[in-house]
C-alpha cells in the first residue's frame, strides 16, 4: 500500500512541481529578483503575508515592492526613518502599520551588519539536527530581541515553542533551500539540508494529508507536522517536503475526492 501512495504522491510533484505553478503562487515575487538579499527580504516578507487567497497575498506583495521602490535590499538597507510614512496605509488583513515599521527596523539593523538572513536561522540550528524546529525557535527570539518590539507583532512570525504549525516560515525554508532542475524553489542555501525542511501545514494539505494517513494526530499543530514529515521520509529521507508540491496541489485543485480512496492509505508495517 505505501508503494501505491507514493507512485501516486510522485506523480502528483512531477505535475505540480513544473514552472507552472509559478504565476499564481506568492513564490513568483521573490522568482523576480537574482540578487541574494532582495530574494531574502521581499521573499519573508510576502511568506510572512501568506495566508488568506493566493491573489490578495500577491496583490499585497505587489504594494510592499512599490512602496520600497522595487528594490527591497536598496531600501531596507539605506531608507531613513521618514521614508517609513509611506508605509502608513499598507494592511494585509491584522497586518498593520505598527507591524511594518518592526519589520523595517528589524531587517535594517540585520543587513547592515550581516551578509544573509541564512545566518538568522543557521545560528540556532545545531550541526546534528533531525529537523529546522531549532532554527525556527531561534529566529522567532532573535526577530523580537530588539527593545521595542511590539507585542502585536509577535503572532506574525510563527515559533514551533506556541505548538504552531508555522507553515509561513517552512514555506519560506522551502523556498530557500530546496534546489532541483524543475525550477520552482530558488535553493540559494545551502547550510541547510532539504532533508532538515518540515513540511508547510496549510488546511489544503492536512485536509490530504489525512485522508491519506500520513497525519493521525487529532490536533493540527507542531507535532501534526512533524510526523507529516517523518512519514513522507520513507518515500524520500533527503528531500521530503517536495511532496508540498503534491498535497497542496491536489487540495487547491480538489481533485483528492477522486484520486485518493483507501487503497492508499499509509501502514504503519514495514
Amino acid at each position: 500500500m505505501a508503494d501505491a501512495l507514493k507512485t501516486l504522491l510522485d506523480e502528483c510533484v512531477d505535475r505540480f512541481n513544473r514552472p507552472s505553478f509559478i504565476p499564481d503562487d506568492p513564490i513568483s515575487i521573490p522568482r523576480r529578483f537574482s540578487r541574494l538579499q532582495d530574494i531574502e527580504i521581499i521573499g519573508f516578507w510576502t511568506a510572512m503575508l501568506a495566508w488568506g487567497q493566493r491573489p490578495v497575498i500577491l496583490k499585497s506583495a505587489e504594494e510592499l515592492l512599490r512602496l520600497m521602490e522595487g528594490q527591497p535590499y536598496e531600501f531596507v538597507l539605506h531608507h531613513r526613518e521618514e521614508d517609513r510614512a509611506r508605509f502608513q496605509h499598507f494592511k494585509h488583513r491584522t497586518f498593520q502599520y505598527t507591524d511594518t515599521l518592526y519589520f523595517l527596523e528589524f531587517l535594517q539593523r540585520f543587513y547592515r551588519e550581516n551578509e544573509s538572513l541564512e545566518s538568522a536561522f543557521t545560528r540556532h540550528l545545531p550541526g546534528d539536527a533531525a529537523h529546522t524546529g531549532p532554527a525556527l525557535s531561534g529566529f522567532h527570539r532573535f526577530f523580537f530581541s530588539l527593545p521595542d518590539a511590539p507585542a502585536r507583532t509577535v503572532k506574525h512570525v510563527a515559533t514551533p515553542d506556541r505548538g504552531s504549525t508555522c507553515k509561513r516560515l517552512n514555506m519560506f525554508l522551502r523556498w530557500m533551500v530546496r534546489s532541483d532542475d524543475r525550477g520552482v524553489d530558488i535553493g540559494r542555501w545551502a547550510a541547510i539540508s532539504p532533508a532538515q525542511l518540515l513540511m508547510p501545514l496549510d488546511v489544503h494539505v492536512d485536509r490530504v494529508a489525512r485522508r491519506l494517513g500520513l497525519i493521525t494526530r487529532k490536533q493540527s499543530d507542531w507535532l501534526a507536522v512533524v510526523e507529516l514529515t517523518e512519514n513522507l521520509k520513507r518515500f524520500d529521507p533527503e528531500d521530503p517536503v517536495k511532496y508540498d508540491f503534491a498535497l497542496f496541489g491536489l487540495g487547491v485543485l480538489e481533485k483528492s475526492k477522486s484520486v485518493i480512496s483507501g487503497q492508499y492509505r499509509l501502514t504503519t508495517d514495514h
